[in-house]
């Protein structure tokens, strides 16, 4: 009997229900739940930006990265902000006590910074001033021409750092990149959920699975995990905190559009932007490797991803 007959047999449960679908394997198959907007929790989590710095990329464009504590977890989640105008609510609000010099170092400035200023609140040289109501919250809109770019991005650090052929999560994340330097706003949230949410031990054991004849889901089952434990409503709050209501969202994913829109869809996916993997699109561009398509069409076939698989 085939390697592959003999995980298709198994009879395997996922032992929670994802944050982001429900899938069983039995004898008959896979089934797969999609996900109701009725099933998200009724409250997002309370996100604060605790610090924001400018950084020149090795691409051209320069981004904002900005760190983020919550209540949910200890980990810090991450927005990666392309253009000085999308500006963070909770990062801005002024604090008792804090001095303009405070200001520009936890990086609640407007503009840029440059050796000899001393006021975060307005840039002289660009000609940029914030404004605040008596509580201290920022009251400047940002004037967005179109709803912005955003890619909804967790940490897989085998595809982005030890150059891993097993997923095309490198080439997403540089990808969503360089169409957002080429627009000039755009926003990768970044999250810490590592294997779809199991962490990185366990998905390196879910690899080991895979070189055995599982496919994706399948090792995550059968090491007792959801096949998708990851949750997206750190990045719905994380949105709403930088004022991105109306979103563009990089995805192929149907589930996450429902997850980040929120139960009461506080923020709204305008328009649905294909990822297609470089590979399915130039003969001689993007990840090539066995590992790589079975993840790509295990996506597709049991986890009704967005994508018409190649026919070769």
């Amino acid at each position: 009997m085939d390697a592959q007959d003999v995980f298709q047999d198994m009879p395997l449960i996922s032992p929670t229900i994802s944050p982001s679908k429900a899938i069983s394997i039995n004898g008959n198959g896979i089934q797969g739940h999609k996900l109701e907007r009725d099933q998200l929790p009724e409250t997002l989590p309370s996100v604060e930006c605790v610090a924001r710095a400018r950084i020149p990329t090795t691409q051209g464009p320069e981004i904002f990265l900005h760190l983020y504590s919550n209540n949910v977890d200890n980990k810090e989640h991450l927005a990666i902000v392309f253009g000085e105008d999308i500006r963070s609510k909770s990062l801005f609000k002024r604090r008792p006590g804090e001095t303009q010099h405070d200001r520009m170092t936890r990086g609640a400035y407007v503009g840029k910074l440059r050796p000899g200023r001393d006021i975060a609140d307005r840039d002289d040289v660009l000609g940029i001033e914030l404004k605040f109501d008596e509580d201290g919250n920022m009251v400047n809109e940002t004037q967005l021409k179109e709803p912005v770019l955003v890619r909804i991005h967790s940490e897989c650090y085998t595809g982005e750092t030890a150059w891993s052929a097993r997923c095309d999560c490198g080439e997403q994340f540089d990808e969503a990149g360089r169409l957002m330097g080429e627009n000039g706003h755009g926003c990768i949230v970044y999250l810490r959920q590592e294997g779809r949410g199991i962490g990185l031990g366990e998905k390196l054991k879910a690899y080991n699975l895979q070189d055995l004849g599982a496919d994706t889901v399948q090792a995550n089952l059968m090491l007792r995990h959801p096949a998708d434990k990851r949750s997206f409503s750190l990045a719905t709050a994380i949105l709403l905190d930088l004022g991105l209501v109306e979103i563009q969202l990089l995805t192929n994913n149907p589930d996450k559009i429902v997850a980040v829109e929120g139960k009461n869809r506080s923020v709204k996916v305008v328009k649905r932007i294909p990822m297609i993997p470089l590979a399915w699109q130039q003969e001689n561009a993007g990840i090539k490797s066995k590992e790589v398509e079975g993840y790509l069409r295990t996506k597709v076939e049991k986890m009704g991803h967005l994508l018409t698989t190649p026919d070769v």
